[in-house]
């Protein structure tokens, strides 16, 4: 079969891309070298859907930002994904931070974002009591929210294989070929055609562009880390809490998460190795010190867990690219998105067919594409009549695996068995949040490992954390024979 679009890569951004074009009569094809979708970028960031202020404006960060913000609500009530629109603070310790708050905010004006105001140092402390007695004043952006960016992803992946789009898990692409007006990507689970590609490959965008001739960009790993606090602390602030920016990006910031806990983080280091997702005690020293500045009655001994994420950076270039590549035009570069590319996805996805309407692709609705995408029904959002329906009809959900998210078989099964299921520990924990809690797998993990292996029909040696080598056993203890009542000596 040749396919009309291949596109590279199942983070967030190629989510929606596949998402945006599974509308049109248009055979498309998703390639992803995990074994699972939002394996990169986009299941280890901070969560935000960024109002718009920071890109320069008449960028395309500055457009896809502004326009993405708007459609969020939308995007995430027709895939029912949770998003809160909390608005957000930067905030000023001095006057210098006020004056690059006054800067901030025209340039908000001036990418269109709605709604931005300077509080006093006093409206700071009604509205949010906990932020540090030493600030001055914030700016407050009342269209900033907040939202699960692997549940996003998934969402808009589940959505786009419901309406058509075939995505190929674990297929790693190893080269390119162009002849006769097709390309021919050859991947590690064989070859795959198509007549237009789609390089959505994050960290490795630039590597896929190389196996076409284009080296006319690079990408290095920006590390961050982040550390995740217990619900006890997720009712802390209310809205996102940022720093002034600097070069290095938006700074540390506090945010709750529309899961309940408190989330900070992220520092950011420029690294070479694009696997490298440790954390450091230094880096995590300088998250914690970071985030005690804005609000010092964080209590660290809640953390749960930490971890880091690694951002697409271009080299010696501040802007998304989105275009055809200058060596073959049927090549569309969708590459450096980096913050804000979690609140840009979906209107990167239009704008990525309107450049491929520009390149004479013919693109016409379906009559039966469907935009809606039913999640997981969770236990804990169910009152009791709608619990109690629950179990007669299927009775694992009354068994709860996840103590501490309260999550139960039932769910874990659907997550399973879902149109993009779950194969491994971590991919149940991104669908249904089993093991997300403070224990973190602790006492379900063996469970889960437990649903997977029968659901999937593999021995439990073959159970993964997260797909590829990430095994959880080795082998069963050996049996012994004990009949002699042991040894005495």
């Amino acid at each position: 079969m040749i396919y009309d679009a291949v596109i590279i890569g199942a983070g967030v951004t190629g989510a929606f891309i596949a998402r945006k074009l599974s509308r049109y009569n248009l055979d498309v094809c998703v390639v992803e070298k995990e074994e699972d979708v939002a394996m990169g970028a986009s299941k280890a960031n901070s969560g935000i859907v960024h109002a718009g202020y920071d890109p320069v404006p008449g960028s395309l960060k500055a457009l896809m930002n502004v326009r993405g913000n708007r459609l969020m609500e939308d995007v995430c009530r027709e895939l029912e994904v949770p998003f809160k629109r909390t608005g957000s603070l930067v905030l000023a310790f001095n006057d210098e931070d006020m004056r690059k708050l006054e800067d901030i905010r025209r340039r908000g004006v001036a990418n269109g974002v709605p709604g931005l105001e300077i509080w006093s140092e006093a409206k700071i402390k009604e509205m949010e009591p906990a932020v540090a007695e030493n600030v001055v004043g914030a700016l407050y952006a009342p269209t900033a929210g907040i939202v699960c960016p692997y549940e996003l992803t998934l969402g808009a992946v589940e959505n786009a294989v419901e309406n058509g789009v075939e995505l190929k898990l674990g297929c790693e692409v190893k080269s390119i070929a162009f002849e006769d007006g097709i390309f021919k990507l050859q991947c590690s689970s064989g070859q795959i055609e198509g007549r237009y590609i789609i390089n959505a490959a994050g960290l490795y965008a630039d590597k896929i562009s190389s196996m076409v001739g284009d080296n006319s960009f690079s990408i290095i790993p920006r590390r961050g880390e982040y550390l995740l606090m217990d619900k006890s602390q997720g009712s802390l602030v209310k809205r996102v809490i940022f720093q002034p920016p600097s070069a290095m990006g938006k700074g540390i910031l506090v945010t709750p998460t529309v899961d309940g806990n408190l989330l900070i983080g992220p520092n950011a280091q420029d690294i070479q190795d694009k696997e490298d997702t440790s954390t450091t005690p230094e880096g995590l020293s300088q998250v914690k010190q970071g985030a005690l500045k804005s609000v010092p009655t964080i209590d660290m001994h809640e953390v749960i867990t930490s971890f880091a994420g690694l951002r697409a950076k271009l080299v010696d270039e501040d802007d998304f690219i989105i275009k055809p590549s200058a060596e073959n035009s049927r090549f569309i570069n969708v590459a450096g998105i980096d913050s804000p590319g979690l609140t840009s996805a979906p209107a990167i996805a239009e704008y990525v067919v309107g450049v491929m309407k520009s390149q004479g692709v013919m693109m016409k609705e379906k009559e039966d594409f469907n935009p809606l995408r039913k999640r997981t029904r969770k236990f804990t959002e169910m009152d009791d009549s709608e619990l109690n329906e629950a179990i007669r009809i299927n009775p694992a959900y009354g068994r709860i695996i996840c103590r501490c998210e309260k999550v139960s078989e039932g769910e874990i099964i659907d997550s399973i068995k879902r149109t993009v299921g779950a194969r491994s520990l971590d991919g149940v924990k991104r669908r249904v949040r089993a093991g997300m809690g403070r224990c973190q797998g602790g006492f379900c993990a063996p469970r889960v490992a437990e649903i997977l292996s029968r659901e999937l029909g593999i021995p439990m040696e073959e159970v993964t954390k997260s797909g590829g080598n990430s095994r959880i056993l080795t082998g069963r203890i050996k049996e012994q024979d004990f009949s002699d009542g042991g040894d005495d000596k």
